[in-house]
């Protein structure tokens, strides 16, 4: 008994150990914006919506496996990579689709800020612009090593959502017969189903991180050696973030889809899903959730548009250089925390939620086309070497995007018809 509790208290500890930027990249994505697209798809459609999760694990696996390989076995960023290999012409584009898509983002996780310290009665116009200066100054004056440790430790509290779920006694077997199914007809037939299918992806596998990862890959300078714990580290991490997402969408099905609250419209109605944990206190559980998810996101997003940019145009990146080493990099990253703190600050409150939903659904519009992108380059010979793609990979990879694309396609189309 006593060996086999030290080899398992060893093998944690080795998990710990390697996690870094894929845990990291991954579960930045269960920020403000996921966390009320998961918690309005809940609210809405109670389990129904759970099928999205089994794909986007996948996909989401292959994705952040296929950039910190890229990153390790090439040395540079993704968006340095299709430049060289399609262009500077169709980088533009694909940069300008980006750095608006990560600005809905950023907006949403002020938004997040916002909400959650209001339901202390904080109003945002002093809570947001401290946010923003604290962010700031813990990317631009911090130690990334340190910055990364915090990181880490604050994903953890994501924990408190597996734990409402399962004290919000969920019927399991319907959940679990949501998940397994494929989609009805009926549902891809409803705009709004749709709408959060699209959401739900851009929440789960935003394009964003994979710029992110790949950069913060290359800015740690992993060696090959080191690649099987980089993959070890991006399938940890986004496996542990999509089980964050299904058990947000149980919670609030089995708390507040089920007691008739279908329409989540500020942070005082998502906090209602955490009663079962927090009892009396759900709100300040939330809040505090909120407000970590939020600062941590934002820590971390306008980085990866920093990043993605500046290696895109060819200006020196990275937060192992100084300020005036790299001022394009640290400018850029001050302009979109600006931006997104102003404009927040002058969306009503009403709307907040709505706006954070709509960054996801922006993200997974964008999604396809870095997709194809990472595929066509992982399987590159000239690049990867023998660390190409196998068959089978291919098969499963291309096969998840095209699923992806369709339903995008489809969503735009019963948007606008």
């Amino acid at each position: 008994m006593g060996d086999r509790f030290r080899y398992l208290t060893a093998r944690v500890l080795f998990i710990l150990a390697i996690l870094g930027p894929g845990f990291i990249t991954a579960n930045v994505d269960n920020d403000a914006g996921g966390i009320y697209t998961y918690a309005s798809a809940g609210a809405k459609f109670g389990y129904s919506l759970l099928w999205t999760m089994i794909p986007m694990a996948i996909a989401l696996t292959f994705a952040q496996e296929i950039a910190a390989r890229m990153g390790v076995i090439t040395g540079k960023g993704l968006s340095e990579l299709i430049r060289e290999n399609y262009g500077v012409r169709i980088t533009f584009f694909l940069m300008c689709g980006l750095v608006l898509c990560n600005l809905g983002d950023v907006v949403s996780e002020f938004a997040g800020v916002a909400s959650s310290t209001e339901l202390f009665g904080v109003i945002k116009y002093i809570s947001v612009p401290l946010a923003a200066v604290l962010v700031w100054a813990l990317v631009v004056f911090g130690d990334y090593k340190r910055l990364e440790k915090i990181f880490v430790c604050l994903s953890f509290l994501y924990i408190a959502y597996i734990i409402t779920a399962v004290l919000g006694n969920p019927d399991w077997s319907q959940a679990g017969r949501e998940t397994l199914r494929l989609p009805r007809i009926a549902d891809l037939r409803d705009r709004e189903y749709l709408y959060f299918a699209v959401g739900i992806i851009g929440a789960t596998i935003a394009p964003w991180q994979q710029f992110y990862l790949q950069a913060s890959i290359v800015d740690k300078g992993t060696e090959e050696k080191d690649l099987k714990y980089a993959r070890a580290d991006a399938t940890v991490g986004s496996l542990f973030s999509v089980l964050v997402a299904a058990f947000i969408v149980i919670a609030c099905a089995a708390t507040l889809f089920v007691h008739g609250h279908h329409e989540i419209r500020d942070a005082a109605d998502a906090a209602q899903s955490l009663k079962p944990l927090g009892k009396q206190y759900a709100f300040i559980l939330f809040s505090v959730g909120l407000l970590n998810a939020s600062l941590f996101a934002a820590s971390i997003l306008p980085l990866s548009t920093a990043y993605t940019v500046c290696e895109a145009l060819g200006f020196e990146s990275g937060l192992n250089k100084k300020f005036g080493e790299a001022p394009v990099f640290y400018w850029l990253y001050t302009g979109l925390l600006a931006v997104g703190a102003a404009v927040i600050l002058a969306v009503p409150d009403k709307l907040l939620v709505k706006v954070a939903v709509l960054s996801q659904v922006l993200n997974g519009v964008l999604l396809p086309f870095v997709l194809v992108f990472m595929l066509l380059l992982v399987n590159n010979s000239e690049l990867m070497g023998r660390y190409i793609n196998r068959r089978t990979y291919n098969y499963v990879a291309w096969g998840l995007t095209i699923v992806i694309i369709a339903l995008t396609a489809f969503m735009l189309y019963t948007q606008t018809t």
